[in-house]
């Protein structure tokens, strides 16, 4: 038994290659990084009074800084599972952070389409 926690990832299965662990460590830290740019940017909105339009300035602001709290969790999900997943020899799990991260730059660049308009 391994003092590592999480307990649910590490007592699973065999140690892998320490290579598969730490390339799931750095695309982990990517996703912490855009986790950062996306809090950065509804700062941004908020404190450059962009766009003019308040309701849609506050309401991206306090969404995109939503947003970059939910993909920091969902990265953390993401990197359990994975390395899960590699320890046990399973497949690997659906991409489900990329297809909610699309949706919701899609929605904001439509809102700041209308907003600038």
């Amino acid at each position: 038994m391994t003092q590592r926690r999480p307990h649910w990832v590490y007592d699973a299965g065999q140690e892998p290659d320490p290579r598969f662990s730490l390339a799931n460590e750095r695309t982990f830290l990517a996703w912490v990084r855009t986790a950062l740019a996306i809090l950065a940017g509804g700062v941004a909105l908020q404190a450059l009074g962009l766009p003019d339009t308040d309701w849609v300035r506050d309401g991206l602001a306090v969404a995109l800084v939503l947003l970059g709290g939910l993909v920091t969790v969902l990265a953390m999900v993401r990197w359990a599972r994975i390395e899960r997943a590699i320890r046990t020899r399973t497949p690997l799990p659906a991409f489900n952070l990329g297809i909610l991260l699309t949706g919701a730059v899609l929605v904001g660049a439509v809102l700041l389409a209308f907003a600038f308009a």
